[in-house]
């Protein structure tokens, strides 16, 4: 390897999968200010992480939906004035169609 490019500063890290709530303790250099309680009663420093192999489709061999932000909550609300426009509007063309005379 080569010299000095490596950090020096690796510790015992947990790593927390958010979107499963699977978490693992290994050694990082990864900087964070989060901690949290192991399993072994000692205090560690947290590193969430979005994805691990508990939760990515190439591991589970399923693709699973993960909505760690509520991004579909966000898109509805934000566009759902404009979805509520369009709806008057179908109802009142559906009511002016033309009926079938006998």
């Amino acid at each position: 390897m080569k010299e000095g490019i490596h950090p020096e500063s690796y510790r015992e890290v947990v790593f927390k999968d958010m979107s499963n709530e699977y978490s693992f303790l290994s050694r990082s250099a990864a900087s964070t200010k989060e901690t949290i309680k192991w399993e072994d009663g000692n205090e560690y420093p947290l590193i969430k992480v979005e994805v691990s192999h508990k939760s990515h489709p190439f591991y589970t061999g399923k693709a699973q939906f993960v909505d760690t932000a509520g991004r579909i909550d966000k898109f509805r609300q934000k566009y759902q004035k404009f979805d509520k426009k369009s709806a008057p509007q179908e109802e009142a063309s559906q009511d002016e169609t033309p009926s079938e005379e006998s």
